[in-house]
């Protein structure tokens, strides 16, 4: 077997309409299957390529349902997105964030990958990044590996 490439996320979230809200106006994806629409608290979701029926199912669990624990444990740590492929692009990434009152948890420039993480309504760490013009990781792989830098937007 070989695996072809990442088909799609589903997360557990407490309100699917909440978390719908999210992930279509602040994060832009294209919503495939409104809340509701399928007998069942859900919602599906596309990325602008719209390369496949669905990139993320949202279903939801209840307002009673346990987060994502802190710290270091097994399981998800987060999910990345690639936004672009500029810097420009990843301050105008930003600024959308900070209007729509969206806590930035973390910042890196990873050398081949500039980055923000922030936290879904649920907890869930995302990464947003944009590859970095002219660093090519396929010539040199050791690049992926290279040490964390305080990100410079």
């Amino acid at each position: 077997m070989e695996v072809k490439e990442l088909g799609h996320i589903v997360l557990y979230v407490r309100d699917v309409e909440r978390s719908a809200t999210f992930y279509r106006d602040v994060l832009g994806f294209r919503m495939i299957v409104a809340p509701g629409e399928i007998g069942f608290a859900a919602a599906m979701f596309s990325s602008a390529s719209g390369r496949t029926h669905h990139e993320l199912l949202l279903i939801e669990v209840g307002a009673d349902a346990p987060g994502p624990p802190p710290g270091r444990r097994a399981g998800l740590y987060h999910f990345g997105l690639k936004i672009g492929d500029s810097d420009e692009e990843l301050r105008q990434a930003l600024d959308r964030l900070r209007r729509a009152g969206v806590e930035l948890v973390g910042t890196a420039d990873h050398t081949v990958t500039h980055s923000l993480y922030v936290l879904d309504p649920d907890g869930n760490e995302i990464e947003l990044y944009v590859d970095v013009p002219g660093v090519d990781w396929r010539k040199d792989p050791a690049l992926v590996a290279a040490p964390i830098k305080p990100l410079r937007l």
